[in-house]
């Protein structure tokens, strides 16, 4: 099957209503079928730094072999950046500096996605909503266990307490997966301050337009509305096979 997949994507971050730092930063090169978004933990610790520092070194990935290559560079990449934070962390005697993150690369008609922590990667489909990562956090850990209900996570003490980020420990762990691409595929890569706030069919409701503009605007404003408690960040990426049989068949020129 031929395939040329056009990717447009968005990307919004605000540092919402209480916060006086945005300790988010993204990642946005659909030129390049790479998106990302790193969740700073500990104002007092700068979780700024250790965000910026996951995103550039991301922004580096080199990898033309293809999907798996670029994977196993970008992990490299954290990997080091771990080390960076872990070192950092000791020379200004604080527990950790920490970042959580989510990325997305695209290959072919493959996506691969690796994660640590709560930040999240959505995929709409067919007019359906699913969650492709898994959060590292104390909440998933109990739900996993059946000690907690989806309602009752929702409001959870322990809501922001992560098992996983980059500079959490001296070794990281990073969750990695795949997943191939249909034609009008909508991604959503966001920090837990967006999802926290917004329900999956506001989600769906949003990406299923495949407008990356304004989904990513209008998302970023239901969190804010929503009373803003943390950073807010969103990127939706939307994929488009140029050579989709449906679109030959209403090729006139054909």
């Amino acid at each position: 099957m031929t395939t040329e997949f056009r990717w447009t994507s968005a990307a919004r971050t605000d540092a919402g209503r209480v916060r006086q730092i945005n300790e988010d930063a993204l990642l946005d090169e659909p030129a390049r079928g790479l998106w990302a978004v790193a969740d700073g933990m500990g104002g007092h610790a700068v979780g700024d730094l250790a965000s910026r520092l996951v995103i550039e070194s991301l922004a580096g990935v080199r990898a033309p072999d293809g999907l798996a290559s670029v994977v196993a560079d970008a992990r490299e990449r954290l990997v080091h950046v771990n080390g960076q934070l872990r070192m950092e962390a000791a020379r200004r005697q604080v527990q950790r500096i920490g970042s959580t993150v989510v990325l997305l690369l695209a290959r072919e008609r493959c996506c691969g996605y690796l994660w640590a922590g709560d930040s999240r990667i959505y995929l709409c489909r067919d007019g359906r909503l699913r969650q492709l990562t898994r959060d590292h956090s104390h909440v998933e850990e109990l739900k996993a266990r059946g000690q907690l209900t989806a309602e009752e996570a929702l409001h959870h003490p322990a809501q922001h307490l992560i098992t996983r980020a980059v500079g959490a420990t001296d070794s990281l762990q990073l969750d990695e997966d795949a997943v191939d691409l249909n034609d009008g595929d909508t991604f959503l890569l966001c920090s837990d301050g967006l999802s926290n706030e917004v329900s999956e069919q506001e989600i769906l409701s949003e990406l299923a337009t495949g407008d990356c503009e304004r989904a990513a605007a209008r998302l970023v404003e239901l969190a804010l509305a929503r009373g803003g408690r943390d950073n807010i960040s969103a990127v939706v990426v939307h994929a488009q096979d140029l050579f989709g049989s449906e679109k030959t068949q209403l090729n006139p020129a054909v």
